[in-house]
């Protein structure tokens, strides 16, 4: 092969192996303390509460709160598309559980006061997935994580 032929590979061989190491589906690692939430940018510093979504452009968002993750899915025109995965830390084990067949305890103390942690089976007084997210969304935002509708200070003028 000579060393033009070779150089016009070189790219296309970046490309590829680069993409080796990218994963396609399940949840991906969270550099605890150092990386932001997508919906209200405080810093994802505890596992039995995080969550993330793989939207389906494939891109990963991370959240602080499982809380949070749902009111910015409902944001979304393809979060209920079923190549759409949500995953939270279990409250028991910090580790991933599928979030749409998890259960939900709520009165947790979570880091943006959703109140609800994910355990893997149903217990009494779990809520299911569907359960939960209508009672987050009806519940709304926490005071830190909108911005407000209206600006806090408005100026009106007399004709």
């Amino acid at each position: 092969m000579n060393r033009r032929r070779f150089l016009a590979l070189v790219p296309g061989m970046v490309v590829a192996v680069s993409a080796c190491g990218q994963q396609t589906t399940g949840p991906v690692e969270i550099k605890w303390g150092r990386e932001t939430c997508e919906y209200c940018g405080m810093i994802i510093d505890d596992p039995h509460f995080a969550a993330q979504v793989r939207g389906k452009d494939g891109k990963v968002r991370k959240f602080d709160d499982l809380g949070d993750a749902v009111l910015w899915m409902a944001k979304q025109g393809w979060a209920d598309d079923g190549t759409v995965e949500f995953w939270v830390g279990g409250v028991e084990s910090g580790k991933w559980l599928d979030g749409r067949k998890a259960f939900y305890i709520d009165g947790q103390h979570t880091p943006m006061a959703h109140g609800y942690g994910a355990v893997d089976a149903g217990r009494a007084g779990a809520a299911d997935y569907a359960a939960m997210k209508n009672a987050v969304l009806a519940r709304g935002s926490t005071s830190r994580c909108e911005p407000s509708e209206t600006p806090s200070n408005p100026t009106t003028r007399d004709g």
